[in-house]
């Protein structure tokens, strides 16, 4: 007997499927355990008895079908499974068909490629707490400057942002953007490289920030859409992205030029740690304020981007993984013949000792101390 209980394995997972449609297998571990899921995912590929709550009906039924090949294997709800989706939420089985085609999916392996984007960072952001499924948000809107997103952080995934553009951003845009993540105080557009360089277009991208900055002005009164989540299977992939994307010849159009800031996050538990302090309300300052007396804080004043002096070192905290500045940080280093320093977290030292080289020694810090500061 299994039982289907808010916050239970099952429950988390029956959540991420009906939101992407189909999953790849290592989004199991982004969800928690990766063999508790996987292992899970093995049972409910059977008939099993499966009860919603403790005092609910029993069904004898078979939730979920992998298909594929091994190291391109998706996972998806088994067709006889789908009535489970009504205990999940209210109206979520019309939603559901409506939006995947009553239920029928493609073996065409670009748009497998493309679900499985989607659902990766759909499983770090409900892993962070972040409300990621379509059919529990309002929608958003063109027709008036209201609150519409809620007050806690939330994820509205590109097709839906797309309902709402002109026709010419429609043809352009949104092939590689995710979505976007609405938090207390800002706004972040949403990437996955995955494990490849992800290919870049500029000039449609430009266009993509400037739809997601009307709505984040119309919806959650913002007044800038500048930051970026890069998620991916590791810091290299995408520093690679970054660099690859100032082949267009036109430096305005460079990934770092179109969003000044750019968040890697690891498709892994550190990267959804991370995320959970990406939606602190003003994060930045209250890490800053954390690590840093007031006297010794930057301010971003000066011609060099850093947030504190101390000891006669000059420190960047590269605590939110920030890599578009970290570039900018490592290209003024060329030119400044004082001490430096990098605060990272264990997680990124790998990348950055290469990146970094002699210029500037690296100063670890646990996630705990931080996570304890910013949660506090």
């Amino acid at each position: 007997m299994i039982t289907i209980r808010p916050g239970s394995h099952i429950h988390r997972l029956l959540q991420l499927l009906s939101a992407a449609g189909e999953i790849p297998a290592n989004a199991l571990s982004i969800l928690g355990s990766g063999r508790s899921f996987s292992d899970l995912v093995r049972k409910l590929e059977s008939v099993q008895d499966i009860r919603f709550g403790k005092d609910g009906q029993v069904h004898h039924v078979r939730l979920i079908q992998v298909s594929g090949r091994k190291g391109g294997r998706t996972i998806r709800l088994y067709k006889k499974g789908l009535p489970v989706l009504g205990w999940l939420h209210p109206g979520l089985p019309d939603w559901y068909m409506a939006t995947f085609r009553q239920h029928i999916f493609t073996s065409d392996q670009s748009h497998i490629e493309r679900n499985h984007r989607v659902a990766e960072v759909l499983a770090a952001c409900m892993a962070a707490d972040v409300e990621a499924r379509p059919y529990a948000l309002p929608a958003l809107q063109k027709a008036a400057f209201s609150q519409t997103v809620p007050n806690s952080p939330c994820f509205y995934i590109a097709r839906d942002i797309k309902k709402l553009s002109g026709d010419e951003i429609s043809k352009t845009s949104y092939t590689r953007l995710i979505g976007a993540l609405f938090y207390p105080g800002g706004v972040y557009a949403a990437y996955n490289t995955r494990d490849a360089v992800m290919k870049w277009s500029g000039a449609g991208e430009v266009k993509t920030v400037a739809n997601l900055m009307e709505l984040a002005r119309m919806n959650a009164g913002l007044s800038e859409a500048s930051s970026a989540l890069l998620f991916g299977k590791d810091a290299d992939v995408a520093l690679s992205t970054i660099l690859e994307s100032d082949k267009s010849r036109k430096p305005e159009l460079r990934f770092d030029r179109v969003y000044p800031h750019i968040h890697f996050l690891p498709l892994d538990r550190n990267g959804v740690r991370l995320l959970k302090m990406l939606v602190i309300p003003d994060w930045n300052e209250r890490l800053l304020s954390a690590l840093f007396e007031p006297g010794q804080r930057s301010y971003n004043k000066g011609a060099m981007e850093y947030d504190a002096f101390v000891d006669g070192r000059m420190i960047l905290s590269h605590l939110d993984s920030d890599i578009a500045r970290l570039i900018r940080f490592r290209d003024a280093l060329d030119y400044h013949t004082g001490l430096a320093t990098v605060l990272c977290f264990p997680w990124q030292v790998e990348f950055l000792r290469p990146y970094i080289g002699g210029h500037a020694e690296l100063r670890e810090l646990g996630m705990d101390a931080v996570e304890s500061a910013l949660f506090q």
